[in-house]
């Protein structure tokens, strides 16, 4: 959807996309890392070496874990996710009030050097009850921590977010593409972000749009998020840290431990989405990592 027609290697993508800005405002220790990471990735390039891999087979979710707030691991509590027409359905219409039960749902094996693509498009009512932030809001989680290690009452995952967003019909832009780092911390343009949400340069996409969403995962080095075609944002050293995660077993959460690997997830929290693909191609770990 909306890709190019020329396939140019992961090298060129990393060094010749947009943001270019990003690279030319790191300190120089930062750009330095960079570099070195760029070169010593290159020669293990081969970007048809590994075959793509459906992580959603089109019939069930018998591969995925659920893991939703208030209810212990492997619970698919009001059947949110759920197969239908061929796509997994984030819904609500079994649900009272939706106190606080975000949900995940994690492919049931960890990656960590990957390509991974997801088609998705936001649909149908909030849950009035969720709250306001989560309108017309979904995600997929990255370098997440195992939902078994989770406790009952954790809202979040530590993981870092490819966060997916719909306009709000008021003419005001809403770019897709967002990270968001629920427990972690990110180094952007030269430093640690302090922000919990960085903004994409993506475009505003209307509710019920399908929407092609990839992220390039280089372990704990570098992401790269990609929206129909256009790389929209990219950050560095991917760590525990920050805040927003709550309920959480201090034994995991180890503040400037960097991710170098961990779980794909599916996100809920009020908003009904649908997938209709989760491919994945894992990429050539460089010698040393």
């Amino acid at each position: 959807m909306g890709m190019p027609s020329t396939k140019p290697t992961l090298l060129r993508h990393f060094l010749l996309t947009k943001p270019t800005t990003v690279a030319f405002n790191l300190t120089p220790r930062w750009a330095l890392v960079l570099i070195v990471s760029a070169c010593s990735f290159a020669p293990h390039l081969k970007p048809d070496a590994n075959p793509w891999i459906e992580l959603f087979n089109g019939k069930d979710i018998r591969d995925w874990i659920v893991k939703i707030n208030h209810h212990p691991a492997g619970v698919n509590f009001g059947n949110t996710f759920r197969v239908e027409d061929g796509m997994i359905k984030v819904r609500y219409d079994q649900y009272g009030d939706f106190n606080d039960q975000f949900g995940h749902l994690y492919y049931k094996t960890p990656y960590s050097y990957y390509h991974l693509k997801v088609d998705y498009r936001i649909t149908g009512e909030f849950l009035k009850s969720a709250p306001e932030y989560a309108i017309r809001n979904s995600g997929v989680m990255m370098h997440s921590q195992d939902p078994r290690t989770m406790k009952v009452d954790q809202d979040w995952p530590i993981s870092v977010e490819l966060q997916f967003l719909a306009g709000l019909d008021d003419g005001a832009p809403r770019p897709t593409g967002c990270m968001c780092s629920p427990g972690t911390d990110v180094v952007y343009e030269g430093k640690i972000d302090p922000r919990h949400c960085i903004t994409s340069s993506a475009k505003t996409y209307k509710l019920n749009e399908w929407v092609h969403a990839e992220a390039i995962v280089l372990g704990d080095s570098m992401i790269t998020h990609i929206i129909n075609g256009d790389t929209v944002l990219r950050y560095y050293k991917p760590q525990i840290g920050g805040g927003v995660v709550h309920n959480y077993d201090p034994a995991i959460k180890k503040d400037g431990q960097l991710l170098h690997s961990g779980f794909i997830a599916l996100q809920s929290e009020g908003q009904p989405v649908d997938f209709r693909r989760v491919a994945i191609r894992e990429l050539p770990v460089p010698k040393g990592k």
